[in-house]
């Protein structure tokens, strides 16, 4: 028997956003073979699955997906998948107490609980379990790997609360494109306002950015962020808006919300995305953090 073909077979797993696709590697390791279906800078709520990706979900051993009506155009899909496979969401054991279920959501939990770290090594160790039970002979590696990376997350989760608590007051405003940043300005003490609403499918109305106007106006709010998988169109009405009000508002970073960076980058994981986004936060809002980050791996500010 060749090496190829001998030992026992490796599971298929196929996962959504990246940030689920990093858990589920981080957990495997090289136990399993790991397809991320959605890209750098692809946007979960208005992404359609295309045959190449339904066959790739219909091959699969396991299919793991963040859930919480974040790939809402994706749940045909994923439950034609279900009869024959084990699919589930990475959040599938958060509480109900939990999440946020802001009133203009019309019922739906607010879906990015990454934002908060804490959150995230709940399901770490949700998917850690669910794939132990299904392939018990890697069982003990896939807990092992968890317990690796709970740990990290929380050590940047105090990397964090330390950076964020030094930002002024006065200062504690975060403006960006649409509401992504709820549950990351809940944990670390932050007021956010958005354009547009926890999904990205409908148009920010004329009067959401006109209120967003009169925000930044009335607090003296110098800058907003964009972010990497969300068009900027609707910050630059925004900005336009500021300006015919005799005030000047410029975008200070670029953050990822429902998408990582570039393959290949510390961006590119869930450390490096959250570590980017808390890093640059904190220095936009007068706060003091370290250039390239918690563990200086951050791309330098032009090259981000």
């Amino acid at each position: 028997m060749s090496p190829e073909t001998s030992g026992p077979k490796k599971l298929k797993i196929v996962t959504t956003v990246g940030m689920v696709t990093d858990i589920v590697r981080q957990v495997v390791g090289d136990r399993a073979d790991v397809v991320g279906l959605l890209g750098e800078g692809t946007d979960p709520h208005l992404f359609t699955p295309g045959r190449n990706d339904v066959d790739q979900i219909l091959k699969a051993d396991v299919v793991i997906y963040s859930g919480l009506k974040l790939e809402g155009n994706m749940e045909r899909a994923l439950e034609a998948a279900s009869k024959k496979r084990l699919v589930f969401a990475a959040t599938g054991r958060l509480e109900d107490s939990f999440l946020r279920s802001p009133k203009e959501f019309e019922g739906h939990p607010d879906p990015h609980v990454w934002m908060d770290p804490k959150a995230w090594i709940k399901c770490v160790s949700h998917v850690a379990e669910n794939l132990g039970e299904i392939d018990p002979d890697n069982a003990a590696t896939y807990h092992s790997n968890a317990a690796a990376y709970r740990q990290q997350i929380s050590e940047l989760d105090e990397y964090i609360r330390k950076i964020t608590s030094s930002i002024p007051k006065s200062k504690r405003y975060l403006v960006t494109a649409h509401d992504a940043f709820g549950y990351f300005s809940r944990a670390y003490g932050l007021e956010v306002k958005s354009a547009q609403g926890i999904s990205t499918q409908a148009e920010a109305a004329v009067a959401d950015i006109n209120d967003l106007v009169d925000f930044l106006v009335k607090n003296e709010i110098p800058g907003l962020f964009v972010e990497s998988s969300v068009s900027p169109k609707n910050m630059q009405a925004v900005l336009e808006g500021c300006r015919s009000r005799g005030k000047t508002v410029t975008i200070v970073a670029e953050l990822y919300s429902d998408a990582m960076g570039a393959p290949g980058t510390y961006e590119g994981t869930y450390l490096g995305m959250i570590d980017h986004n808390a890093t640059r936060i904190v220095q936009a809002l007068g706060g003091e953090a370290p250039e390239r980050g918690w563990q200086g791996k951050l791309a330098a500010k032009g090259a981000d």
